[in-house]
Parts: C-alpha cells; structure tokens; sequence
C-alpha cells in the first residue's frame, strides 16, 4: 500500500481518482488548490502524487516546483493542456510522468503503478561514470566535479539505465518498457522530452541520439 495524494480541484474527478486509486489499495488524500497540496504534501510525505495543472492558489507547476526542494516525490502531472511547452516546463519542475485529460482510469492506474514500482526498485551498490558525471546508484545522487544535480525520480532511472551499458543503443520502446514500465509502445514523446531534460541538467555529450532508433549513453564505466 502506497500514500499518494491527489491534487484535482474539479472535485468528482478527484473522488474518482481516489476512489480508483484506494480500490488498488492505496491510501489517498486529497487537495483542491495549491497552497494547500504544498502543506499536505510536506506533511504527509506521500510516496507518490497526481497533480493536476490547472489549480487555485497557484498552479501545479509551482506546487511540483515547491514539493521537489527538500524531498524529491514521484509526480504524474495532469493537464487539459496538450502541449510541448507544458510538457518539458512540467519535467522541468520535477514531474515524472504527465497525462493529458481526458484519461482512462486504467491508464493513469498503470501509470501510477509504474511509477511505485520505479520507486521502489533497489539498486545493487554500484557507482557509474560517464565523463564528468557520476551516479552513486543506491543513494540515487548525481554529481558534475563534487556538485549535486537534482534529478526527477524517472530522469535518475533514465541516465542510470543507459549508462549501465555504455554505448549500447536502446530503442525507444526499449526505454518506455524498462524505465517506466510501459510494453505497448505508448509514450515515445515522453521518452525524448526526459532525453532532453537530462541533458540540459547533466551536459548534451552523456546521451547520445541514435537517429532512427533510440539513445545510447556515451563510453563510461561501472
């Protein structure tokens, strides 16, 4: 069983979410704007949460902003809104994941899933380096010359992913099945636009495009 808190001012979809969600077995809470899902959130230390854009108060994207400070939280970010622009400033935040309404229930239930299970993955004690970059795997730390870099939960498990075979190309559907879980082939745009978030954080020369095919991390070493 899993905390998650549902952040959703329309409240019928919020006591659906819910109530899907504690049918999984889940223990949920819920809050209507963003003041208040920034003091719940921080209280609570839920272990993941569904956060909708479009809030009270202040928007999603400043309660993700608020939320990620102290203690990174896994973050499906939910949002009327379709595009590009959204999408990388919502991973930019610290989301992890992103849906566009309307959504099944199902789906956003495998999303959830998916998400705890990344969480929750241990990690053997291994230490991964690509140039300047280095991973404590177990710890989940990144650092560039002794400076911490603040990764998302699903950007961590990214880079750790392609750096574990240096200079192996993994296709898109590959990632999407490994990382977040996903065997449809559904979510090769989230694949890029994480590419393209970790870059910015960790330098463009770590992962490399494999054009037509995928990504592959540069030569480094375990």
């Amino acid at each position: 069983m899993a905390k998650i808190v549902v952040v959703e001012d329309e409240a019928e979809l919020a006591a659906a979410i819910a109530a899907r969600l504690r049918s999984e077995g889940h223990s949920v809470t819920i809050a209507e704007e963003g003041p208040e899902a920034v003091q719940l959130i921080t209280a609570s230390q839920p272990d993941a949460v569904v956060l909708d854009l479009m809030l009270p108060g202040f928007d999603g994207l400043e309660v993700c902003r608020r939320i990620q400070r102290d203690r990174p939280v896994p973050v499906i970010m939910l949002t009327a809104r379709g595009s590009e622009t959204d999408l990388v400033v919502g991973l930019e935040v610290g989301a992890d994941d992103y849906l566009a309404k309307p959504f099944s229930m199902r789906e956003l239930t495998a999303r959830v899933r998916a998400l705890l299970r990344r969480a929750e993955r241990s990690a053997v004690h291994q230490v991964l380096r690509a140039g300047e970059v280095e991973i404590d795997v177990p710890r989940r730390r990144v650092r560039i010359d002794d400076r911490l870099v603040a990764l998302t939960a699903t950007e961590f498990d990214l880079l750790t992913y392609l750096l574990q075979s240096p200079g192996v190309v993994r296709s898109r559907d590959e990632i999407l099945a490994e990382v977040w879980g996903y065997r449809d082939g559904s979510g090769q745009r989230t694949v890029d636009s994480h590419v393209r978030s970790v870059r910015r954080k960790v330098g463009p020369e770590v992962i490399r495009t494999v054009h037509g095919i995928g990504y592959a991390s540069a030569d480094g070493q375990g």
